[in-house]
């Protein structure tokens, strides 16, 4: 009697175990499924959607992603002040970090799978997620000059034939305005003064000035993001990506953690997987240059380009360059 009764009481416990246990599995998995990490990303949304699905395929957490031009993606930021949303945020312009930090909004986290980003490209605040170059896509059936260089594109062959994004709504355009000031000071002013008096339009954020330049209607782009050329290349469009002689500038694209977030050690979590040999290759197949070193790419890295200098902080001030941009384009 005294063996069936401690069998039965063993059995109860063995079962009321394995009933807590089951129970907590499902609060976990339920509490996994439930929550969703918000992501705010300036583009590519193929490549967000891409890192979404790999983050919640290994996680179990759900991504929430907004995708939008750097423009809009700060205005929403700001707006949200009062009840901030985003626990993560992407930017297409490196500024934009440093602007976040100086402001107190940043979490620090330096992540281990950062070990391979050079030290250029990672703060403690923040760290590359990927890496994109500007330069001239030039339509090859256009039936002008292939253009080498900026200033080829204020030639008369290009008459009313050139965009360039808007850098009001380009993180990535604006540092190229910015490198090009730090490089040529006024003179970049002058160029872009004879750019626009031999017909160049600001088209809009990058894919917009593409647009026209893969259609037949424009020859050239001023200052494409090439990862969104390259993309188009390999679609079979009849365009050239050209990395200028004189220098270009490189946009790394910062990835950072809102002090704000309300689920931290998810938005570690995610920083971890875009910097891990997965992420980044999935930045890669987007026709970005990995932030990693030990991953490669289809594409020139930025090693094999001239650079224009970055400069000091007084020469790139990104409010009075967009102000004398608008100003000087008509814009304002």
């Amino acid at each position: 009697m005294n063996t069936i009764n401690s069998s039965t009481v063993y059995l109860s416990k063995t079962l009321t175990s394995g009933v807590f246990t089951g129970m907590a599995l499902s609060l976990v998995m339920a509490s996994s499924s439930a929550l969703a990490l918000t992501v705010y990303t300036a583009g590519p949304g193929s490549l967000s959607s891409k890192l979404a699905a790999g983050f919640e395929k290994e996680t179990g957490v759900k991504v929430d992603i907004f995708q939008a031009t750097t423009g809009k993606v700060m205005a929403r930021l700001d707006a949200e002040q009062a009840n901030p949303r985003a626990d993560v945020l992407i930017s297409a312009s490196w500024d934009t970090a440093t602007d976040l930090q100086q402001r107190g909004w940043l979490l620090p986290y330096e992540s281990k799978n950062a070990a391979q980003v050079p030290a250029p490209f990672k703060t403690p605040y923040y760290v590359a997620q990927g890496i994109s170059a500007l330069g001239i896509v030039w339509n090859s059936k256009s039936g002008t000059p292939e253009p080498k260089d900026w200033q080829d594109l204020a030639q008369l062959a290009f008459k009313d034939k050139v965009t360039t994004p808007d850098p009001a709504l380009s993180g990535a355009s604006l540092d190229l305005i910015i490198g090009l000031q730090n490089a040529q000071g006024e003179n970049a002013w002058k160029l872009f003064d004879a750019l626009k008096n031999n017909g160049m339009i600001v088209a809009g954020p990058n894919a917009q000035a593409l647009t026209p330049v893969l259609q037949g209607a424009k020859a050239a782009v001023f200052g494409a993001v090439d990862y969104v050329a390259y993309n188009s290349v390999e679609q079979g469009e009849s365009i050239k990506v050209i990395f200028p002689t004189s220098g270009t500038a490189i946009a790394p694209r910062p990835m950072m953690i809102l002090k704000s977030s309300q689920h931290q050690d998810q938005a570690k979590a995610f920083v971890d997987y875009v910097l891990s040999p997965a992420g980044q290759e999935a930045v890669a197949e987007a026709w970005l240059m990995p932030a990693r070193q030990d991953i490669d790419a289809k594409r020139p890295l930025f090693k094999s380009l001239t650079l224009l200098p970055e400069g000091d902080a007084a020469s790139t001030s990104r409010n009075a360059i967009l102000a004398r941009f608008a100003s000087q384009f008509g814009q304002r």
